[in-house]
């Protein structure tokens, strides 16, 4: 098999344990999203890339045609992120936007391969305060993300790019679960 592949089959087999957090943090989410509630998701990066694709397919659709959802990701509105990054630091990027955005009851989706970028874990420290869900996708745990969050899915991987493949996985089994609880 080639490694690349192995490494992945390696990972996702170690992570299929918690198919069961990720299918209850959608039943969670679906109750959410139908009150009236958000998601806000950011990362930076390739975690930014999938934090997006988690938020389109909750404002589009996954599998079915149903009514849109609010789910924001934060390094999207990169006027707002520049102007954030330029008056109060790039530490600051995603947490003003959670408190801007973010209400209680809401859910933040946090994607870190390391699980140490700082902004992320200030975005998980400002969804904290305000009474939002924060919900983790890391690389190898521990990490301080990981402890941040009121829960997490730490995927034990040394390779980044092995992590975000199955970072993309969970986010697909994230969208299942909310469609099937809808």
């Amino acid at each position: 098999m080639d490694a690349h592949l192995e490494k992945l089959w390696t990972a996702l087999s170690q992570v299929d344990d918690h198919s069961a957090v990720v299918r209850a943090w959608g039943a969670k989410l679906a109750g959410i999203l139908k009150a009236g509630g958000r998601l806000l998701a950011c990362g930076n990066g390739g975690s930014a890339a999938e934090a997006q694709h988690l938020t389109a397919e909750l404002v589009g659709r996954f599998r079915a045609d149903r009514r849109p959802y609010a789910a924001i990701a934060l390094h999207a509105d990169t006027s707002s992120m520049t102007a954030i990054a330029n008056d109060y630091g790039a530490e600051e990027v995603y947490a003003r936007q959670v408190r801007a955005h973010g209400h209680a009851g809401d859910v933040l989706v946090c994607l870190s391969t390391s699980g140490r970028s700082a902004n992320v874990l200030a975005a998980a420290w400002a969804a904290r305060q305000g009474g939002l869900l924060a919900w983790g996708l890391t690389g190898p745990a521990p990490n301080r993300l990981a402890g941040l969050c009121d829960e997490a899915v730490a995927v034990p991987a040394a390779d980044a790019a092995t992590v975000q493949e199955v970072h993309l996985a969970l986010v697909h089994l994230l969208c299942d679960a909310v469609e099937e609880a809808l």
